[in-house]
């Protein structure tokens, strides 16, 4: 399975990149994903979670 942000479902994003001749070459953008251990319902599980989603909200991390 893709990478995605467990908490806002952020994945990557496709697109085009453009040269000065406007050529166009195919190319991604990827979220700033961060690997994290959480507790739901308690179990310990690792998921990917994006930088600002740790920022804003709160999880049940495992330290």
């Amino acid at each position: 399975m893709a990478k995605t942000c467990y908490v806002t479902g952020k994945k990557s994003i496709t697109g085009h990149k453009r040269s000065f001749a406007m050529n166009a070459t195919k190319r991604k953008w990827k979220p700033n994903l961060q690997k994290v251990r959480i507790e739901e319902d308690g179990e310990e599980k690792t998921v990917y979670v994006s930088a600002r989603a740790l920022k804003k909200h709160k999880l049940n991390r495992v330290k």
